[in-house]
């Protein structure tokens, strides 16, 4: 399946957020495009099998629009600046900001059936004495 695999469209039809609808579509472009290596990275597929050759499997594609769209979310916020901790009176919390925005979104199950084995790349050869 030649990539892009979504289109900007489809991301601002889906989300919720007015600041991701706002996202210029060379923008949201450059999430998908993101999201997309990840679920090449994480299931070791390129889609480029017969079987892809007309479409990709919904599951596939609704975990590329919602990574975009977290990407896209993430930012937004880089951009206007996050904030990470506050105090009220005797109160306080801590926003934790390093974690991995595929696993909160709970990729993993969508994708695990499109998983094939890594290839190391090497061939290895065993050889012993008859």
């Amino acid at each position: 399946m030649k990539r892009p695999w979504v289109k900007p469209q489809q991301v601002k039809e889906y989300t919720s957020s007015p600041e991701v609808k706002n996202r210029s579509d060379t923008q949201l472009a450059y999430d998908i495009a993101r999201a997309e290596k990840y679920v090449i990275f994480h299931t070791h597929n390129q889609f480029k099998a017969a079987e892809y050759s007309s479409k990709l499997p919904s599951d596939v594609i609704m975990a590329v629009i919602l990574l975009a769209e977290a990407y896209a979310k993430q930012a937004i916020v880089q951009k206007n600046g996050a904030m990470s901790s506050e105090t009220f009176d005797e109160y306080s919390y801590t926003i934790d900001t390093n974690f991995d925005i595929a696993d909160s979104l709970g990729l993993g199950a969508m994708l695990e059936e499109y998983v094939l084995p890594e290839d190391s790349g090497k061939t290895v050869m065993k050889i012993r004495k008859l």
